[in-house]
């Protein structure tokens, strides 16, 4: 297994529809997927179920997958490139940094399928659903781009629901029970949600608009510039290096 993941990490490497970690991209989006589709991000996307099949749903647009696990991405981007879907591409980085790599507007909408939803109170932050990220989703959306979440933990669905209400978010679209043969973009399902249905758990969604109140999210902007910033001084001075055997833990 650990020699599999090594030549995935490798092959990646030379993928032309995976970009790790790279420099100038923000606001260029379209210029490298050459339309002007809209584009949508597959956060925290794995093995890219959602990139996939909503390129395969939706002649004109743009999916990008985010992850920084790239023995998951390489499934992705290999049934991509097989397809022959140009409009897939997947962004390798920490999510922590994902305002670095948009430009405002670049982004039409956000879908978090089943992300790690770090149960314990001391881990909140590191929650994709935490006002720290809704800040950045703020900076990169187009006005009123919207943010669908699916979810079987109860617990992070509510603590979005709290965080929504909290910051004069709006809610488009609520289901607390997803039926498995949901119709358009709900019904893609991933690796996850098949593991959870088996197991009997309800599937949670919602969909949600940002506030056009651009302080509504500090003081997390200057927070997340700081962290950011510390990052990258820290990668340049020590020229960090990726161990592909680990691939950093994304959120």
């Amino acid at each position: 297994m650990a020699h599999k993941k090594l030549i995935r990490f490798e092959e990646i490497k030379h993928f032309p529809n995976v970009l790790s970690f790279p420099e100038g991209m923000a606001g260029n989006w379209h210029r490298f997927f050459q339309n002007d589709f809209p584009i949508v991000l597959d956060l925290g996307c794995g093995k890219g179920e959602y990139s996939l099949g909503l390129a395969r749903m939706y002649d004109k647009l743009n999916a990008i997958g985010v992850d920084v696990k790239g023995n998951r991405i390489w499934k992705g981007a290999r049934m991509a490139l097989d397809e022959q879907l140009s409009r897939v591409a997947f962004l390798r980085i920490q999510i922590e940094q994902l305002v670095m790599y948009f430009a405002r507007g670049e982004v039409s909408a956000i879908w978090i399928p089943f992300p790690d939803p770090h149960p314990r109170k001391s881990r909140a932050k590191k929650r994709l659903t935490h006002p720290r990220f809704l800040w950045q989703y703020q900076q990169i959306l187009q006005p009123d781009g919207l943010i669908h979440l699916k979810t079987d933990s109860t617990e992070l669905f509510d603590f979005t629901l709290d965080i929504i209400h909290q910051t004069g978010c709006r809610i488009f679209s609520i289901q607390d029970d997803v039926p498995e043969n949901a119709a358009g973009a709900l019904g893609i399902q991933t690796y996850y949600e098949r593991l959870h249905r088996a197991e009997g758990k309800k599937i949670h969604y919602l969909s949600f608009a940002l506030p056009d109140n651009p302080e509504a999210f500090e003081p997390w902007g200057g927070i997340t510039l700081s962290a950011i910033q510390a990052q990258q001084d820290l990668r340049s001075r020590h020229q960090i290096t990726i161990n592909p055997m680990h691939d950093e833990n994304t959120n």
